[in-house]
């Protein structure tokens, strides 16, 4: 049996999307490949994306992802046009896409972005299904943060 390569230090992750969880209730999350070209992998290697305002399209049984930036590099190959907010193929099984797709008509959710990283060679994004949230969801959220960083503070002293 031949081992798996260690992985490499420093960290897999290429761009996160932050402001998701706090605009969306995240249902599930969903691993998905992504097709790219040569310019756009080597950009990715130098960390110049841009995932923020990305969210996943479909059309003809397929899922694109739309929104994201990828900035060319300046060292890139001057013979291939480099259209940095392009429409990329997600990369899915069809009983992926299916349960998607009838979440997104069906049931009113939207799907977005989480975050893009480095599985071994591969690119990878995970997408959540997500629900919108409103105003005073997002201020519980806040309220919430806020009693559990004073619980850990009152924890803390309480036991001296």
């Amino acid at each position: 049996m031949t081992k798996k390569k260690a992985h490499k230090p420093g960290s897999a992750t290429i761009a996160m999307n932050k402001r998701a969880r706090h605009e969306y209730f995240i249902e599930d999350e969903i691993e998905a490949g992504i097709s790219l070209q040569g310019w756009e992998v080597k950009s990715l290697r130098a960390g110049k994306a841009n995932i923020a305002d990305s969210y996943v399209t479909f059309r003809d049984g397929e899922a694109f992802l739309f929104g994201a930036t990828i900035t060319p590099l300046n060292v890139a190959s001057s013979h291939v046009v480099c259209e940095p907010m392009r429409t990329r193929k997600l990369l899915m099984n069809r009983r992926e896409l299916d349960k998607l797709f009838g979440k997104v008509n069906r049931d009113g959710y939207t799907v977005v972005a989480l975050s893009m990283y480095w599985k071994n060679a591969w690119t990878k994004i995970k997408i959540g299904l997500a629900k919108g949230k409103q105003d005073h969801d997002k201020r519980d959220n806040a309220k919430d943060r806020e009693w559990a960083v004073d619980k850990a503070r009152i924890m803390k002293n309480a036991k001296r």
